[in-house]
């Protein structure tokens, strides 16, 4: 059959379709978007696995140069990390719970400074919302005045 698409075609077109039941939902009300990430924040430690990941892409990447896949390196640490016993794994969990409990005094610092800003950047919007306010009310008795003025100059014109 000329023209037909074949299984694959169709199985990526139905991929790249868009949804249309429920594709969008209305924002409620109150809801404002997900917050942005705080650059500031520490990142969270690696696990074991992650720290022997390091060390095992160095590896990997020497003695296969040409290999650019990742999924391979991946698969190919996995199968490794599988293989080694926990007397192997042990210099990699040391190494994770060490970064874990650095990481853990690193959140403690910012969330005791993330705390502490919380309660003072509320005052700052508020002070900051007050000058707004009364330079408008300013500009507003300003405009008043020039309006009175005006209106006092036609009566004398008169």
């Amino acid at each position: 059959m000329k023209g037909a698409k074949s299984k694959g075609a169709v199985k990526a077109d139905a991929k790249l379709a868009v949804k249309s039941k429920g594709a969008e939902k209305p924002a409620a009300k109150g809801r404002k978007g997900k917050a942005g990430k705080d650059p500031n924040k520490p990142k969270r430690a690696p696990s074991a696995f992650f720290v022997f990941m390091e060390e095992f892409r160095k590896e990997f990447k020497e003695k296969n140069p040409k290999n650019k896949s990742v999924a391979a390196v991946g698969k190919a640490a996995g199968d490794r990390w599988k293989s080694l016993s926990d007397a192997d794994k042990a210099p990699y969990v040391a190494k994770a719970n060490k970064l874990k409990l650095e990481y853990n005094k690193a959140i403690a610092a910012y969330n005791k400074g993330e705390s502490t800003a919380a309660k003072k950047a509320p005052a700052k919007e508020e002070e900051e919302e007050d000058e707004e306010e009364s330079d408008k009310s300013k500009s507003e008795v300003n405009d008043e005045d020039d309006d009175e003025g005006s209106e006092e100059d036609e009566d004398d014109d008169e």
